[in-house]
């Protein structure tokens, strides 16, 4: 038992000797511990202190570094500043010296014009003084002769109605062929520059209104299943289609030659896309409507580009694009009116006018043609009106309007416009006529002839250009000759319409003939 109770004794000691061994060593352990992790500190503490002072240097370098770039920047602005007032101050000069020069050009016109009214009025103070030596004349030769100046005049050309009407008829003659030779001269020499300044092809436009098709068969295709095919072209594009035995054509028939042009586009665009049915149709139809719509207004733009001019309203452009698909006795009526336009500035340049306004006076005579067939009135009154619409010069304006002789020419412009378009219209080539119309005028123009008296016969040459007047020389001198051409003249001036001129020979003939037997 009591070895039992010493060997538990021994065991509690032992643990207790384990137990402070342990303590102390676990004390021992701390104190290392403690002394680690206060080296550790002093060390992270001066690390810190080190990193603190690099930072700060750092921020003292950048700090420096941003002083003198910005330092540099300021230098360069204010020597860009410098520049710039030194520039200004140049221009400033400049500018003093240009007012100072129109200031003495200014001075130097008041002076001239202070000169010319002073000469104006010298020169109509000795107007007055010759006019009034004529009239104190003209009194006393009525004094000394006993005749009025009319009654004088009234005396002397009964006597010379009398007494002299060879001489008179021979002294018309000759100032009409010395007026004609000067006249006839200044004439073809403004034409003739002006027509070789511009030349245009003579080869009138003719309206295209038959679609070629690739084989019969289309003709089918087209007229569609009882006929819905050709029934929806003709309602979409108001245009009569007319298929006969022509092979691989149609022809299209319309009064307007746009709904005809955009038709065939429409008609030419189904066969090569070769899906006919009306909704097809309708789709291509509003698809080509636009695409017409852009080539007006490209027309009407390249149009006044060739010209040169500018400031056109994007409505009248298009209106004026319009003008390729209208035409006159065949002619184009756009290049009818760009040939108009190019002959008018030339005629203008000669004459020393406004070339600029004559070329826009030219394009737009005939503007009322483009709506014509969609306004009542004549293409005059609905040119004159589009020119107003827009804010045309009033010019243009009275160019339209007298350009057919409706109205009065109230400028230069007005009348060279109205020589251009006649030129442009009768010119060889230009536009056709139909050969009832052509017969007629011939006819007429020669029974002008043959109503004079004296006259034995009346042709009509050169298709109409020339009337040839024989006479009878029994009846007829060389001076009545000359009589009876005037009067001709004059009575085809007034009672016919024609383009151009009309040159009138009057030809006596005296022939004496014998047979010999």
């Amino acid at each position: 038992m009591d070895s039992y109770i010493f060997s538990i004794l021994l065991v509690i000691l032992g643990l207790l000797i384990g137990l402070f061994i342990a303590f102390v060593i676990n004390s021992i352990r701390v104190g290392v511990a403690s002394k680690k992790v206060a080296a550790l500190r002093e060390q992270t503490k001066k690390e810190l202190e080190k990193m603190r002072r690099d930072a700060a240097l750092e921020q003292k370098e950048e700090a420096h570094k941003l002083k003198m770039d910005l330092d540099k920047e300021i230098r360069e602005k204010k020597e860009e500043i410098k520049e710039s007032e030194n520039r200004l101050l140049q221009r400033e000069a400049s500018i003093d010296k240009r007012d100072e020069l129109c200031q003495k050009r200014e001075a130097s016109l008041d002076e001239r014009e202070d000169r010319l009214s002073l000469k104006q009025v010298e020169i109509q103070n000795e107007k007055s003084k010759v006019d009034e030596i004529k009239k104190e004349q003209l009194d006393l030769l009525e004094q000394i002769s006993g005749f009025s100046k009319e009654k004088a005049k009234d005396m002397v050309m009964s006597q010379v109605k009398e007494n002299m009407s060879k001489e008179i008829a021979e002294y018309i003659r000759e100032r009409e062929n010395e007026a004609k030779l000067t006249a006839d001269r200044t004439a073809r020499e403004l034409i003739v520059t002006s027509m070789q300044k511009y030349a245009a092809d003579i080869a009138g436009d003719q309206t295209v209104t038959v679609v070629d098709l690739p084989n019969d068969e289309m003709k089918g295709r087209i007229i569609g299943r009882e006929g819905r095919n050709i029934r929806t072209i003709e309602a979409i594009t108001g245009v009569d289609l007319i298929i006969d035995d022509t092979p691989e054509a149609v022809v299209l028939s319309s009064f307007d030659p746009l709904r005809r042009e955009i038709a065939r586009v429409t008609l030419d665009t189904l066969i090569k896309d070769g899906r006919i049915h009306p909704t097809r149709i309708e789709e291509l139809y509003d698809k080509v409507c636009q695409d017409m719509r852009q080539q007006i207004i490209e027309y009407g733009q390249d149009a006044t580009f060739e010209l040169g001019l500018t400031k056109f309203d994007p409505e009248l452009i298009e209106i004026i694009g319009k003008l390729h698909f209208r035409t006159s006795y065949g002619q184009n009526a756009l290049q009818h009116s760009l040939e108009v336009a190019h002959l008018s500035g030339l005629l203008a340049a000669e004459l020393g006018e406004n070339v600029t306004l004559a070329k826009r006076a030219g394009l737009l005579h005939d503007i009322g043609k483009a709506i014509d067939h969609e306004v009542e009135g004549s293409h005059v009154d609905i040119g004159v009106d589009i020119a107003k619409k827009y804010h045309e010069d009033p010019v243009v304006i009275n160019a339209i309007a007298s350009h057919h002789g409706d109205t009065p020419a109230t400028s230069v412009i007005s009348s060279i416009v109205a020589i251009a378009d006649a030129l442009s219209a009768s010119r060889p080539g230009a536009r056709n006529d139909s050969l009832e119309n052509y017969i007629k005028r011939l006819s007429q123009l020669e029974e002008v002839g043959n109503q004079i008296a004296g006259v034995e016969k009346s042709y009509a040459v050169q298709a109409g250009r020339e009337l040839r007047v024989i006479v009878k020389p029994e009846e007829v001198d060389d001076l009545e000759a000359h009589r009876i051409a005037r009067e001709v003249k004059e009575q085809i001036e007034a009672n016919m319409k024609y383009p151009g001129t009309i040159k009138i020979t009057v030809i006596r003939e005296t022939r004496a003939q014998e047979e010999a037997k």
